[in-house]
């Protein structure tokens, strides 16, 4: 009795949630959607290889080269985009991260020290930390190529190196999601990430416009820089190959130094983090109890929507209420009409000759930014119930068909949709040209086409291939790998025949043909999209305990 009394050591602790996870997804093999989730991780993984190898060779290859002719100093120039991409790739695509949410091992007898490693552990398998290691392993080998003495000192500053990159990507994500757990940082952070987004579009345009122009001062600002940038862990682990290569091994320890002062910050922020968590931090929102006597507030009732049902107009209230509350909604209506003026910033050509696509054809602004508008709308149409998670189960239980529940959420995103088409319009009228009459009949006809198909797709999809969504914490705001691989497929093939048919029109100068194929293309697709809404029932009904137990799992 002592020994099932007794503590677990660290090593069986960690040793069994390994099992655990291993049997858990031996068991997820046992069902179609859990082998089609390993079909879509190994073709995701085959590209995160291809460019794991392209990077390791590049990285291995700029490092040889700056080694070798003396130029040592420049290894930062090779060590910034590592480290760059490997804390902002994991904030920028967060479908690729963890979906194991770590937190919920609380549960469960864990020490403190097994905690913060599997912590640490989960977050360096993420894809960035893979890359990033390869690359960062490329950049060594290339040193010792070019000198095999600095082979066991460039391992070193290496493994510092990438220590301090996992440390610091840990401490980002677990003070963030801590800052996601409530309402007004919330909302502060999903403002600045927006505002990085778009920012970040604009880099690409910008140097295409002004990068090729001459500045007498760029030399100079950029010695300013180079003793700053020596100071941030890019620079102080070039600073630290640089002077074993030079035989500085002040400057070789002062860059070592540096590195390590950064890892004991980062992981004196994480353990602050990781600690309150583990004794128990409660962020809960809720507000206190006011009493509020008999009379003084008024009952709010819902839309009263003529020509619609009740239960029909009470989704679509939900649905709108809870997407106009979203950091991701705001994104999803600016970013059409923003990348429309990115394309109007992008540079005809390097010698200003030919004018753009855009320039030539202004008209097809609004059919590109409609194209777009659908794109964005991708998440929200092909997975339906995720934002719903265990309240997924009131569906089942309440007397109200599942095809009135599919209604109210397709008009919704429908509704949406409408909004988008009227902004694009705006933006495209502004920036280029309005679209003739001929242009817009036939733009209006193509999403006549294209949101029905997108509609039952990701009825279907929503349904066999759920997946909870939490705005709260990174790496659970997307559908499954299953879901997205599908989405692609149906995307490629409605957007290419919409845009060969417009392209085939434009040719023939008769644009009016393919509003006559799309009309003829949406009365095909609705036909499809009924036969679809009218099994629907029945379909959920068959895989309810499928869709309970994904949206109802706390992992």
């Amino acid at each position: 009795m002592a020994e099932l009394s007794g503590v677990p050591r660290l090593r069986e602790q960690l040793s069994t949630i390994a099992r655990i996870r291993w049997q858990l997804f031996i068991n997820s093999l046992r069902t179609l959607r859990g082998r089609l989730e390993l079909v879509s991780h190994i073709f995701v993984a085959f590209g995160f290889g291809l460019g794991g190898i392209t990077g390791l060779v590049a990285c291995g290859v700029g490092s040889w080269y700056v080694v070798s002719h003396g130029k040592s100093e420049w290894l930062a120039a090779v060590l910034w985009p590592i480290f760059l991409f490997w804390q902002l790739f994991p904030v920028a695509a967060t479908a690729f991260s963890e979906n194991f949410d770590t937190s919920n091992l609380l549960r469960f007898p864990l020490s403190y020290p097994a905690f913060f490693m599997i912590r640490v552990a989960y977050g360096s398998l993420e894809p960035a930390t893979i890359l990033g290691s390869l690359w960062l392993l490329g950049s060594v080998a290339g040193i010792a190529a070019a000198s095999a003495k600095l082979l066991p000192w460039a391992a070193f500053v290496g493994l510092l190196f990438a220590a301090m990159n996992v440390l610091l990507s840990r401490m980002i994500f677990s003070w963030v999601e801590r800052w996601l757990a409530q309402r007004r940082t919330r909302e502060i952070l999903g403002v600045l990430f927006l505002f990085f987004v778009i920012s970040f579009q604009l880099v690409g345009p910008l140097m295409s416009r002004y990068g090729s122009r001459s500045h007498p001062e760029a030399q100079r600002i950029a010695q300013r820089l180079l003793p700053v940038q020596r100071l941030l862990p890019p620079g102080a682990a070039a600073s630290g190959v640089t002077g074993a290569t030079n035989g500085d091994f002040l400057t070789a320890a002062e860059g070592v130094a540096a590195l390590a002062v950064y890892c004991a910050i980062f992981f004196f922020l994480l353990n602050a983090r990781l600690h309150a968590q583990f004794l128990g931090e409660n962020l809960s929102e809720a507000a206190a109890r006011s009493e509020v006597r008999r009379g003084e507030r008024d009952l709010a009732l819902g839309w009263n929507l003529p020509a619609i049902p009740g239960p029909v107009a009470a989704i679509f209230e939900k649905e709108l209420r809870y997407l106009s509350r979203s950091g991701p909604m705001l994104f999803t209506l600016i970013m059409p009409v923003f990348i429309l003026f990115v394309f109007r910033l992008t540079p005809s050509s390097a010698h200003g000759g030919s004018a753009s696509f855009l320039d030539r054809f202004s008209d097809m602004a609004f059919p590109i930014g409609a194209g777009y508008a659908l794109l964005v709308l991708t998440n929200l149409v092909y997975n339906n119930f995720g934002p719903e998670g265990a309240g997924v189960q009131t569906y089942f239980t309440a007397p109200v068909p599942i095809r009135s529940v599919m209604i109210g959420k397709n008009l919704a995103h429908a509704a949406v949709l409408a909004l988008e088409m009227l902004l694009v319009w705006a933006g495209a009228t502004l920036i280029y040209t309005p679209p003739s009459f001929p242009i817009f009949l036939t733009t209006v006809a193509g999403l006549l086409f294209a949101l029905p198909m997108n509609l039952a797709a990701g009825n279907l999809l929503s349904i066999s291939s759920p997946k909870r969504i939490d705005f709260g914490t990174f790496g659970r705001q997307r559908a499954s790998n299953t879901t997205v691989f599908a989405s692609f497929g149906v995307q490629i093939v409605v957007v290419g025949l919409a845009a060969g048919t417009i392209i085939a029109a434009r040719m023939f100068g008769r644009i009016w043909l393919a509003t006559v194929v799309f009309l003829i293309l949406a009365g095909v697709a609705w036909v499809i999209y009924w036969l679809i809404l009218g099994n629907v029932d029945r379909i959920m009904f068959d895989h309810r305990e499928e869709m309970v137990a994904e949206l109802t799992r706390v992992s």
